[in-house]
C-alpha cells in the first residue's frame, strides 16, 4: 500500500498539466499519423507543479516524507483538488526558500505514476 503525502494544502496557483504519450510520424505534405503509446488507461499522466507557503516545521514534514520516497524507490498517493480520488505520484523536483524566520516556500513537482 502507497503511502500518502502529508495532509497540507498547496497554496493557490497550482499548474495541472496532462502529458499525453503520443507517437508522431510526418509523412509529407503535411499529413501525420499520430498514435496513442501505452495502454489506454495509462496514456494521459498529469504533471503537478506545486507551490507550498508553510512553517519551517511543516517544510521538514513534506521533505522528510519526500525524501523517505526518494529512498525507497515508492509512489505516494496524493490527491488534487479538482480529483474525486488521490492518485499515485512520484516526486520529480523539489526546492525549498525561505523567505523569513520560520516560514518556507516549497515548490514541488509530481508526476503521475499507475503502479497498483
Amino acid at each position: 500500500m502507497a503511502e500518502t503525502f502529508p495532509d497540507i494544502k498547496p497554496i493557490y496557483g497550482s499548474r495541472k498539466t496532462i502529458n499525453t504519450k503520443l507517437r508522431v510520424v510526418g509523412l509529407g505534405d503535411g499529413y501525420q499519423h499520430r498514435t496513442l503509446f501505452g495502454l489506454p488507461q495509462n496514456q494521459s499522466p498529469m504533471t503537478l507543479d506545486l507551490t507550498f507557503s508553510v512553517s519551517e516545521a511543516q517544510s521538514d514534514v513534506i521533505f522528510s516524507f519526500l525524501t523517505d520516497r526518494d529512498l525507497d524507490q515508492k509512489s505516494f498517493l496524493y490527491q488534487p483538488t479538482d480529483e474525486a480520488s488521490a492518485l499515485n505520484f512520484i516526486c520529480t523536483k523539489k526546492s525549498k526558500t525561505i523567505p523569513t524566520l520560520n516560514r518556507a516556500i516549497i515548490n514541488l513537482s509530481f508526476l503521475q505514476v499507475f503502479e497498483p
